[in-house]
């Protein structure tokens, strides 16, 4: 497996890299919600990668839960960027 997993956060938010480190430490909810993403992130990445089998369903419902979060929290950072 590649040492580099796509979609990370740092990566979609690069110009919010402080913001996003910011939010981590300063917001509960925010830091829980970047961690599950994380975790998810890493499976459908295994997956992709095929180093850990998945059934189609399974699959789906992974990238499905990555993109409700990664919605989610697009949204506190945008939130946050316009309070800024």
């Amino acid at each position: 497996m590649s040492q580099h997993t796509p979609n990370e956060l740092t990566q979609i938010f690069a110009r919010d890299r402080e913001l996003v480190t910011r939010l981590k430490t300063e917001d509960a909810h925010f830091a829980r919600l970047a961690d599950e993403y994380h975790e998810v992130n890493r499976q459908v990445h295994r997956i992709e990668a095929e180093t850990e089998a998945a059934s189609d369903e399974r699959f789906e419902t992974l990238k499905k839960q990555r993109l409700a979060l990664l919605d989610e929290i697009t949204a506190i950072i945008t939130k946050a960027r316009a309070e800024a």
